[in-house]
């Protein structure tokens, strides 16, 4: 008898929602600051400079004594300044939401994932990696002690126990 009896209980096939393909290399300290400081970096750039540009320039037309035009060179370098942070919002946003990294993260071979291997959460990371973690730091040497954690057997800043997240090699 070949036909499934009507009167059986339901079966389904169960298996988990992520399964890894393998064991993570964690990311070494060094490649984690440089990430941040690379990140710092381009994002001064992006959203400073041309501010200080205008600076400069308003300066330089300030001194010939056209102070409107001084004005206006200024008021152009804080829009660009503006245009220069959506820009730099919209590319953290997709880089993170896309596979864990920032900007200096893909361009150092790292990003963030959850400490099981699975992809991180755009969520997980702003509110818990970034948000909370920045509230926290107002106690005095909280910046310190949660970088100094980063030398632990298990690579993991407080930031990241927080948002239970790990770097690892992309």
């Amino acid at each position: 008898m070949d036909s499934q009896n009507p009167y059986a209980p339901p079966s389904a096939t169960v298996r988990d929602v992520y399964s890894p393909t393998g064991v993570q290399q964690l990311a070494d300290p060094g490649t984690r600051l440089g990430a941040a400081l690379l990140d710092g970096l381009i994002a001064a750039a992006m959203i400073y400079g041309p501010f200080l540009v205008a600076l400069v320039i308003s300066a330089g037309i300030g001194s010939s004594g056209d102070n409107s035009a001084a004005s206006g060179v200024l008021i152009g370098g804080g829009i660009l300044a503006c245009v220069g942070l959506i820009v730099w919002a919209w590319l953290m946003f997709r880089g993170v939401s896309q596979n864990g990294q920032s900007i200096a993260k893909k361009m150092l071979g790292i990003k963030v994932v959850r400490s099981d291997g699975s992809p991180a959460t755009v969520s997980r990371i702003f509110w818990l990696r970034n948000v909370v973690n920045g509230l926290i730091s107002f106690v005095p040497l909280y910046g310190i002690i949660d970088v100094l954690f980063i030398f632990a057997e298990d690579r993991q800043c407080l930031h990241d126990k927080l948002a239970d997240t790990i770097v690892v090699k992309a």
